[in-house]
C-alpha cells in the first residue's frame, strides 16, 4: 500500500529543494492540495451550511500556513513560479468562498427548526444507526416549524434582490437533498428504520419543497430577474470583477479592458471595409458578410468540410515549422455531432480531442436550420476548426496530459482560450486567408471576441442587461439572431466564470505581446517559443513570461505587465 506524504514531509522536501520527476519542487505539494480539496467537497456535501464553509476556511488557513513554512528563496525559478501560483489559488477560492458563506449567513435562519435532520446527516456518514422511533417524531415534529417559518418570513419584508431569495432557497434545496441520500442510505436496509421513518420522510421532505419554493419567489417585484430575454444571470459587480482580474495576474481594471476591446474592434471595422470593399460591397460590410453566410454547404456536408479544414490547417502549420505537432495528436483527434439541445447554448464549435460540430437537424424549424447552416459557413469555420484542434485546443489538451499535468490545477481560460485565439491573430499575419471572404470569416470572429469582452463586462459592471447584450452582438458583429441568444445564454447562465469571455481576446493579447517580447526580438525561434509555452502547461499567462524570461520573482509577486498594444 502507498502512503501518501502530509503537509510536513512535502514540505521538507520543498524546503531541501530535492529535484521531481517534472524539474521543480512543489508538484506533490500542489497535487495534494487538488486531492485533499476534493476528498473534503465529497465528505462535506450539504453546500450551503455552516458545517460546510468553517471547514473550507480552515482548510485555506491551513493550506496557508502550510505555505509560510516553504523556503521560497531556496527554489527553482519553476519552483518559486509554482510557489506563487498556489498562494494565489488559495487567496482566489477563499475570496470566493467568503464572498458565498456572506451571502449564506445572510439567510442561514431559513433552517433553524433542522438541527435533527443536520444531525441525522453527519451521522449517516459513519452508518450510524438512528434511534427511527426518536427519529421520526424530529420529522414530524419539524412540520409545524416549517409551517412557523413560512408564515414568519411570509410577514416580514420580502427579500432585496432574487438573487438573496436563491440564496435562501439553496438553503433548504441542499438541506433536502442530503436529507434525501441519508434516508436511501438506510431505507430497506434497516427493517425498523423504514417502519418508522417512511411516511415521515416522505412528508418533510415534500413539506422542505414546497418550503423551498415558496423562499425563491420571495423578493420584491422591483428586483428584475428576466429583462424579457429568458437569460438569468448573476452579475458580480466591479468589487469582484477587479479581484478576479488581479488573480489572473491582469493588471488592467475593467474600464481598460473594455477600452483595449473597442481599440481591436476599431482595426477589425477597417479590416472589415477593406475585405468588403474587395468583394465589390463598398462600404456595406454586411452585405458582404450575408455573401459570406449564405456559402453553406448541404445538410450531410458539414463533417466533410471540417476534416478539409483540420488538415489544411496542420499543413500549413508544419510547412512553417511553427509548432511541434506530435504523430499522436495528429492521428487522435475525432469529431461527433452537437445535439439540437445543445445548439441552444453552442451554436458553433466546441473542441479539444473531439470536435463537436454544429449544424442542423431535421427536427429543427426552418428558421434555425438557416440559422446554424449560415453561421457555420465554410468561411467561418475556416477561422474556427483550427481554433478547436490543431494547433488550438486539441493539441493544447495533448499537451497538458503530457507535460507537467499537476499545474491543471492552475488552468485558466487566459491560458486555453488565449493560445487558441492566439494563433487567429499569428495566422493572419501569415496570409492563411486567401480570399476576402476568408478575411471576413476571421474577422467576424474577432469582432466577436472585441464584443465578448464588451457586453460581458458591461453586463457584470451592471451596465448592459442580456437583451441588450443580444442585441449588440446582432448589430454590431452581424451575428444571426438565434446564435446570438445561445452566445448570451452561455456566457451567463453555463457553467463558465465572470472572465471566461474576456479570456480569448486578452489572453491572445498577452500571447502576441510576449511573442513580439521573445521571437520578433529573436531572443527564440518561433517553434522553439509555442513548444515551451505549451511545455509549461496551463498556468496564467504571465506567470509563463516570468519563466520563459527568468524574471526575478517574489513570495508577493503580483502583476505589473502592460501587454496591450
Amino acid at each position: 500500500m502507498r502512503l501518501r506524504k502530509s503537509f510536513f514531509q512535502v514540505v521538507f522536501f520543498c524546503c531541501v529543494s530535492i529535484p521531481s520527476v517534472y524539474g521543480n519542487e512543489l508538484y506533490e505539494m500542489i497535487s495534494q492540495f487538488e486531492a485533499d480539496k476534493y476528498a473534503l467537497m465529497r465528505k462535506y456535501t450539504i453546500r450551503e451550511s455552516a458545517e460546510y464553509y468553517d471547514r473550507f476556511v480552515k482548510f485555506y488557513g491551513d493550506w496557508n500556513d502550510a505555505l509560510k513554512k516553504v523556503a521560497f528563496d531556496k527554489l527553482s525559478q519553476e519552483g518559486k513560479a509554482d510557489y506563487i501560483l498556489l498562494r494565489n489559488q488559495i487567496d482566489k477560492e477563499l475570496y470566493f468562498l467568503r464572498i458565498k458563506q456572506k451571502d449564506f449567513e445572510e439567510v442561514a435562519y431559513v433552517t433553524e427548526f433542522a438541527s435533527p435532520i443536520y444531525t441525522f446527516i453527519r451521522e449517516r456518514r459513519r452508518g450510524t444507526t438512528p434511534n427511527a422511533m426518536t427519529l421520526a417524531k424530529s420529522f414530524d415534529d419539524m412540520l409545524g416549524a416549517i409551517k412557523t417559518s413560512q408564515e414568519k418570513i411570509s410577514k416580514a419584508t420580502p427579500y432585496s434582490s432574487w438573487q438573496k431569495a436563491d440564496k435562501a432557497s439553496e438553503v433548504v434545496k441542499s438541506l433536502r437533498e442530503n436529507l434525501k441520500e441519508s434516508y436511501e442510505f438506510y431505507n430497506a436496509y434497516d427493517p425498523q428504520f423504514t417502519w418508522w421513518i417512511q411516511k415521515p420522510y416522505d412528508t418533510l421532505w415534500h413539506t422542505l419543497k414546497r418550503y423551498e419554493e415558496f423562499l425563491k419567489k420571495h423578493y420584491v417585484n422591483t428586483s428584475i430577474k428576466d429583462d424579457g430575454s429568458g437569460i438569468i444571470g448573476r452579475p458580480i459587480g466591479r468589487d469582484a470583477l477587479i479581484k478576479s482580474l488581479q488573480t489572473e495576474f491582469i493588471s488592467y481594471t475593467p474600464e481598460e479592458i473594455i477600452a483595449i476591446a473597442q481599440k481591436q474592434f476599431a482595426w477589425c471595422d477597417a479590416e472589415m471595409l477593406k475585405a468588403s470593399q474587395a468583394m465589390g460591397f463598398g462600404n456595406n460590410w454586411k452585405a458582404a458578410m450575408e455573401k459570406v453566410k449564405n456559402t453553406y454547404v448541404p445538410a450531410g456536408q458539414q463533417p466533410a468540410l471540417v476534416d478539409s479544414l483540420a488538415e489544411e490547417a496542420i499543413r500549413f502549420i508544419e510547412q512553417r515549422n511553427l509548432v511541434t505537432i506530435p504523430a499522436l495528436a495528429k492521428e487522435t483527434w475525432r469529431m461527433r455531432m452537437m445535439s439540437p439541445e445543445a445548439q441552444k447554448v453552442n451554436p458553433f464549435f466546441l473542441g479539444g480531442e473531439e470536435i463537436i460540430i454544429s449544424y442542423p437537424t431535421y427536427t429543427m424549424e426552418h428558421r434555425e436550420k438557416m440559422m446554424s447552416m449560415r453561421g457555420n459557413n465554410p468561411h467561418f469555420s475556416r477561422a474556427t476548426v483550427q481554433h478547436e484542434l490543431i494547433p488550438g485546443h486539441h493539441l493544447q489538451m495533448y499537451m497538458n496530459e503530457r507535460y507537467k499535468p499537476y499545474r491543471n490545477v492552475f488552468d485558466t481560460p487566459f491560458w486555453i482560450e488565449g493560445w487558441a485565439l492566439y494563433w487567429e491573430f499569428n495566422l493572419w499575419d501569415k496570409n492563411f486567408p486567401r480570399t476576402p471572404e476568408d478575411r471576413i470569416g476571421m474577422l467576424f470572429w474577432r469582432m466577436h471576441r472585441c464584443a465578448r469582452i464588451i457586453f460581458s463586462l458591461n453586463y457584470h459592471l451592471g451596465k448592459m442587461t442580456p437583451q441588450q447584450c443580444i442585441d449588440f452582438l446582432v448589430e454590431r458583429v452581424g451575428h444571426e439572431y438565434a446564435n446570438a441568444a445561445a452566445e448570451v445564454r452561455r456566457s451567463f447562465m453555463g457553467s463558465y466564470g465572470p472572465l471566461y469571455q474576456i479570456a480569448y481576446m486578452v489572453g491572445g493579447l498577452q500571447f502576441y505581446g510576449l511573442k513580439k517580447e521573445l521571437v520578433d526580438s529573436g531572443k527564440m525561434t518561433e517553434k522553439d517559443f509555442h513548444d515551451r509555452i505549451l511545455q509549461e502547461g496551463n498556468i496564467p499567462v504571465e506567470i509563463v513570461r516570468a519563466i520563459l524570461t527568468n524574471q526575478p520573482l517574489k513570495e508577493d509577486y503580483k502583476s505589473t505587465w502592460k501587454f496591450a498594444p
